[in-house]
């Protein structure tokens, strides 16, 4: 009698992953087709604003995961203490996030001259991706 090597176990990847790098892709894939779709209706102008803003929201997006990595980092750090609680550095960076944004959509807008609507669409990419990537998610069979 023969036995069969058992299967070596797959090593699963974190819950959510395929979901966060599924996120990571179509926000410049959105920007970027909601770009070409306003350049072919000879909107240059929004063009650029709908894929400046994507790649805000995309940098946001790291950003925001790069921060939730430190606030789960700070947390397993402090397993044995009753209230694990994050550095003030974790927090000044959150809050950083949103001063760098809020001067990149300045900038853009009064020295580019580009839409303001334009860019605020382009940063919703981060939203519509998510929900993209939820419902693909739910859509899939079960492995």
């Amino acid at each position: 009698m023969t036995t069969s090597p058992t299967p070596e176990p797959a090593i699963a990847s974190p819950v959510g992953e395929r979901t966060v790098r599924r996120i990571a892709y179509l926000i410049p894939l959105f920007g970027v087709v909601g770009g070409l779709l306003a350049a072919l209706l000879h909107r240059l102008d929004w063009a650029e604003g709908l894929v400046l803003g994507s790649g805000l929201a995309w940098l946001n997006f790291r950003w925001l995961k790069r921060g939730l990595e430190a606030f789960i980092a700070a947390a397993g750090g402090q397993v044995g203490t009753e209230k694990p609680r994050p550095s003030g550095a974790t927090y000044l960076a959150a809050l950083f996030r949103y001063v760098l944004l809020g001067f990149a959509v300045y900038v853009i807008f009064n020295y580019l001259h580009v839409p303001l609507v334009s860019i605020v669409l382009g940063l919703c990419a981060f939203a519509a991706a998510t929900i993209t990537a939820s419902v693909w998610e739910i859509l899939q069979p079960v492995e």
